[in-house]
């Protein structure tokens, strides 16, 4: 199992490559707000733990076992922003949330999550319940 922090790298790395083809060190770097030489070093452990191949100055590639990794990490996250939407939290708080959340989900919390978003997404009107509950406990907080 990877840790969190190897679990934000394969993910961004995956977006990286949906998103230019590629990934270089520099990039994850700045994404991730960390040094080169930091992303150079996880890169090497993630090489190693068989997620991508990583050739010095010549850039990295998933390996299919990255490639699924990275994928179900960003519908992992995918899926908690739009259960945290679905719930009411603030936009603006979303993202921090849901980096404070995604790493200690097992896989059928993921499942059960997806079930609870494809349930609300399937009848506006549990949406709206949902919605009547929140401001009537709103109310009576006031």
């Amino acid at each position: 199992m990877p840790t969190p922090s190897m679990e934000d790298y394969i993910e961004q790395i995956y977006l990286l490559i949906e998103d230019k083809g590629y990934a270089r060190v520099s990039d994850i770097a700045e994404i991730l707000g960390v040094h080169p030489s930091s992303v150079t070093k996880m890169v090497q452990k993630l090489d190693k733990k068989k997620y991508l191949i990583y050739e010095k100055y010549r850039g990295l590639v998933l390996t299919p076992k990255g490639k699924k990794t990275g994928k179900h990490f960003v519908y992992r996250h995918d899926l908690l922003e739009e259960l945290l939407r679905i719930i009411g939290v603030e936009e603006s708080k979303i993202y921090e949330e849901v980096e404070g959340i995604e790493h200690h989900l097992s896989l059928e919390t993921v499942d059960r999550i997806s079930d609870l978003v494809e349930y609300f997404k399937e009848d506006e009107n549990r949406m709206k319940d949902l919605k009547a509950i929140q401001l009537k406990n709103e109310e009576q907080e006031a």
